[in-house]
């Protein structure tokens, strides 16, 4: 049943595209305004479902990392969509004499996305206005971990839009089965690698165009030039904003074995200093997520690793889970096989740069890298000779706030990329499109004519003189 009503949905939501294939940039900066305003109109809503949700997530940190995101794509996308819509002129061959050729953006159809519980809403509204800005028709499916806010979500999107411009689904894993298998004109899905293999198979089956915006293991590297004050503070916010549950946290930690001790306790002084007030401290999105956390220290720490909290609370105010460092984390513990996704920390130490880069090669191409330090040459070593969707350096996070800058994976991380004019071009058909004209108007000229069967002595001079 749920099958049959999704493909007569989406019918409907192809028929009312087919209606108005080509947008005009108004009403696509309408559109983007439609969700720029709801959004705007509920900001104390959202965050008070978002804090439902997570059990603890202050406020600012919504805003701050939900709204400000999608706020920033509006405002972007309205500055540069204009130049964007616009067609691009190539160069053409000589042979071709006077003949023109350009590319043109068009929409593709109907976008499928598909989007995840840590940040319900930026990652589910910052795919939908790129999708607007190429000129498509949006289906969602909201993630069923996040339940309050994806139930909150939909509401809003279904007050302020038509289903057949911005269509909205719930559900647990049987919808999101049945909404990956559906032939969109294109899928957008961010999650686990592990789920996103199950999306890449389901869309298969039409050929459908998919972008994957994963994880994995993203290192943090501390170079001996690195200040380790500056380094740790750093990285502690970017590893506990959102109690780690962010796709670019920092996963794990390189750093000169000579230098863990210092640096274990710098980050115990940042930690302390940034998150020391548990109301700032976001919770996990669930028990399920809870108790794989302990899963992960105690299996550290059952195979030899030594377990440092990060930070100490009263016990009335004490959180549900303690952050913690791991130090001598052996290489088979669970924790350094998978995507963490939770404030744990471990630190594995080096001796020199190219352990650092062989260790990072040896494993799966992460999401992001961060690096710091000061010695410029190293930096470069590390940018040229490890592969990684996005680099922040001496700072960790940044590189995804930055418009500008495509955001997306590389191999196991994910594939396609997003944000400012990588998420138009990722939802648009680029066409190209060539007009053929004769040299100086002259019709005999012109395109094919001259390399035109019964072959003589004119095409084999034709041919040299493309040469």
């Amino acid at each position: 049943m749920t099958m049959n009503r999704f493909t007569l949905q989406l019918d409907e939501i192809k028929a009312a595209y087919a209606a108005e294939p080509n947008p005009t940039l108004e009403v696509r900066l309408e559109r983007i305004g439609r969700i720029e305003k709801m959004l705007m109109a509920n900001e104390e809503k959202i965050c008070k479902v978002l804090q439902a949700d997570f059990g603890v997530r202050n406020s600012v940190e919504s805003r701050l990392l939900e709204f400000q995101m999608i706020y920033q794509a509006c405002k972007y996308t309205r500055k540069h969509l204009k130049e964007w819509m616009k067609p691009h002129l190539v160069q053409t061959p000589g042979f071709l004499g006077s003949s023109h050729a350009w590319t043109e953006m068009q929409s593709m159809g109907v976008v499928g996305i598909m989007s995840p519980w840590n940040y319900p809403v930026q990652l589910a509204l910052v795919p939908a206005i790129a999708a607007f800005a190429a000129g498509n028709r949006v289906w969602l499916k909201l993630s069923e971990r996040s339940s309050r806010t994806s139930g909150f979500l939909a509401g809003l999107i279904q007050e302020y839009f038509h289903p057949s411009e911005f269509c909205v689904t719930t559900g647990g894993t049987d919808v999101a089965e049945s909404f990956a298998t559906l032939p969109f004109d294109h899928l957008f899905f961010t999650g686990s690698e592990h789920v996103g293999k199950k999306v890449m198979r389901a869309a298969a089956d039409h050929l459908t165009p998919i972008t994957l915006e994963l994880g994995g293991k993203s290192p943090a590297i501390v170079d001996p030039s690195a200040k380790l004050k500056d380094a740790a503070s750093s990285i502690v916010y970017g590893k506990l904003i959102n109690a780690g549950q962010t796709c670019i946290a920092p996963d794990y930690v390189l750093i000169h074995a000579g230098n863990c001790d210092e640096f274990v306790e710098e980050l115990r002084n940042a930690a302390q200093k940034q998150f020391a007030n548990p109301e700032e401290f976001t919770g996990p999105i669930d028990q399920q997520q809870l108790n794989r956390w302990n899963q992960l220290v105690q299996d550290a720490v059952d195979r030899g690793a030594n377990a440092i909290p990060l930070l100490s609370f009263n016990q009335d105010t004490s959180p549900i889970f303690t952050p913690v460092a791991l130090l001598n984390v052996s290489k088979d513990a669970l924790i350094m096989q998978e995507e963490i996704f939770g404030p744990i920390l471990p630190i594995v130490a080096v001796d020199d740069l190219n352990s650092t880069i062989r260790y990072i090669n040896e494993n799966p191409k992460p999401l992001a890298l961060y690096w710091f330090g000061k010695d410029k040459r190293a930096m470069q070593s590390i940018l040229n000779e490890t592969r990684s969707g996005g680099v922040t350096i001496n700072d960790t996070l940044l590189h995804a706030a930055v418009e500008d800058l495509p955001f997306g994976g590389a191999g196991a991380s994910g594939m396609g990329a997003y944000h400012g004019k990588a998420g138009f071009d990722t939802f648009s058909l680029r066409k190209s499109v060539l007009e053929v004209r004769g040299f100086f108007g002259l019709n005999v000229l012109r395109g094919t004519k001259l390399a035109r069967p019964p072959y003589g002595k004119g095409v084999e001079r034709f041919m040299r003189w493309l040469r």
